[in-house]
């Protein structure tokens, strides 16, 4: 039998179907260009990651795996096409705007990853090297400019699917009536958040505390609609950011200096060593090199009590920070306790003295009975 009268037909099948060659021609180079850009845009991350940029890795990390996508939908796209023009099927009329929408989505995931990225990026940097970038900033641009991004890509979208950009806009000016009185305690938690973000009356990681709510412990993380805050027993408080805008917030995190403020009582019969142990402490204080002697530094004998003469210290330590200053506030008070032993004094304790008259009359002895 005659090879070429049995390779007649496929030779005939091809040359009328040569467009499903072209077909799979298109989809194996979608394929290697997807794998050569994979590889390439990889081994530059590695390299990327080490510089102090945060900008380049975020960049080609974010591009990774939109360009996959994007080069699949434009090889899919293009065999579409090629399809319809053979076949002529309607199905794949679609194939043009299915790729212009899906180009538009690739390009706002791209847009919304490199945000993220260099979000990260900037925070991670902050707390590695200790470099001073305000995170609750950086958090409120990045969801600002997502927020930004979907929308942009939503609106371009209905205009690349035909549908008048106007007329959305003005449906949502008259449906936006309707959802702010539907959802008005939501839209009251976004601009409380806003505010938040406005005012920064705090930012994650500061102590906060209220003294109008039961609300004490360490922010750590400001939302749209929520803040979570962490209090010192570790159980989380979610508050809805409208709470801020109607109850006071203290936020010691942000004080200057810590106030050590106490009374110590020593016994009468001391005295006249009161004079003598305020001076020495006040001389301590001030060369305390913990204490801060340009604010308000007192030492004064102040109340005479049931059974103790108080004298009061009054001053401000250079730290904030809650451990160093408890360490402190213990150093001075063992320095004040060792002072007052040096002097002879003793601190008081509460006690009570029964004075007795002199003079009294002894009492009768009872009569004898028989």
């Amino acid at each position: 039998m005659d090879p070429n009268a049995l390779l007649e037909p496929l030779r005939s099948w091809l040359g009328d179907n040569t467009w499903i060659a072209q077909i799979f021609v298109v989809i194996f180079a979608a394929l290697l260009v997807s794998y050569i850009a994979r590889r390439l845009l990889k081994r530059l991350h590695a390299r990327l990651q080490v510089t102090r940029t945060p900008w380049d890795d975020a960049l080609i990390d974010a591009m990774r795996r939109p360009l996959t996508v994007l080069i699949w939908v434009v090889g899919i796209a293009f065999a579409g096409e090629i399809v319809l023009r053979e076949t002529g099927t309607t199905l794949f009329e679609a194939v043009d705007p299915v790729r212009d929408v899906a180009i538009i989505g690739i390009l706002a995931w791209f847009l919304i990853r490199l945000t993220t990225n260099v979000q990260n990026n900037l925070i991670e940097r902050h707390q590695r090297e200790d470099i001073h970038y305000d995170r609750t900033t950086i958090e409120a641009i990045g969801r600002l400019l997502r927020a930004s991004i979907v929308i942009t890509a939503v609106l371009v979208a209905l205009q690349t699917l035909g549908f008048s950009i106007s007329g959305v806009l003005a449906f949502g000016g008259i449906g936006g009536i309707a959802v702010g009185f539907a959802a008005k305690d939501l839209l009251a938690n976004f601009f409380g958040g806003l505010m938040v973000y406005l005012d920064r009356p705090f930012a994650v990681g500061d102590w906060i505390r209220s003294p109008d709510r039961d609300i004490e412990g360490t922010v750590e993380q400001i939302g749209w609609r929520l803040t979570r805050i962490r209090t010192f027993d570790k159980r989380p408080i979610y508050v809805p950011n409208s709470v801020f805008t109607s109850i006071a917030v203290e936020n010691p995190q942000r004080m200057t200096h810590r106030r050590i403020y106490e009374t110590i009582g020593i016994r009468y019969e001391d005295i006249d060593k009161m004079d003598a142990i305020t001076r020495e402490v006040r001389e301590m204080l001030v060369a305390h090199p913990a204490i801060d002697e340009s604010q308000t530094l007192m030492v004064h004998f102040n109340a005479f009590n049931a059974s103790s003469i108080d004298f009061f210290v009054y001053t401000f330590t250079h730290t904030t920070v809650w451990t160093e200053f408890h360490r402190i506030k213990q150093e001075i008070l063992l320095k004040i306790a060792d002072i007052i032993a040096a002097h002879g004094a003793e601190i008081a304790y509460p006690t009570r003295t029964l004075h007795m008259a002199d003079g009294l009359p002894s009492p009768e002895p009872a009569p004898a009975t028989g």
